[in-house]
């Protein structure tokens, strides 16, 4: 009878405990800021594009698919993967870039930060170079003899895939 006596004590103290620490966690949500622009540092090895610029939006190639990134998006943590980035100026334009991977981080304050791996506008990309490097990167892939080959050649027709789309527009 002690021991079952124990055991509902237990179970008791394990509820409590739990209760304590669900409402001692804070909940995801949406940012803090409720504001129209947010605050954007954009930036590669080769170039600092946005330094805590404000924007209206950033959509990204994301791990399965592009979103946009707005002021009062959730907070959070993900890669990005080869495609386009398109940014929205305050004033209505837009510019956009090549990215072949990096980080986008994005703040409860509602601050964004993307590092690329290598970003380049859009424009600056020539079609015919990407397409020589493409063909190269093929036929790298068809003759990899390891794993590792295979591995790097198939990131470089990816990457190449990525931009020959980026520079022919929407299909």
């Amino acid at each position: 009878m002690a021991l079952f006596r124990q055991i509902l004590r237990t179970a008791g103290l394990a509820r409590q405990c739990s209760r304590v620490i669900a409402s001692s966690q804070s909940n995801r949500g949406y940012a803090d800021v409720v504001a129209s622009t947010m605050p954007f540092s954009f930036a590669s090895p080769n170039a600092i594009y946005y330094k805590n610029e404000n924007v209206k939006q950033v959509d990204v190639p994301g791990m399965n698919e592009s979103f946009g990134i707005l002021a009062t998006h959730v907070p959070l943590i993900t890669v990005l993967q080869p495609g386009v980035m398109t940014v929205k100026e305050e004033d209505g334009s837009s510019k956009k870039f090549f990215v072949s991977s990096g980080s986008v981080t994005i703040n409860k304050d509602s601050t964004v930060q993307i590092l690329a791996e290598e970003a380049y506008p859009l424009d600056s990309l020539d079609a015919q170079a990407i397409r020589d490097g493409l063909a190269q990167a093929q036929n790298n892939l068809k003759s990899a003899s390891t794993d590792r080959a295979r591995a790097e050649a198939q990131v470089s027709v990816n990457c190449y895939e990525a931009m020959s789309k980026a520079v022919s527009g929407p299909a």
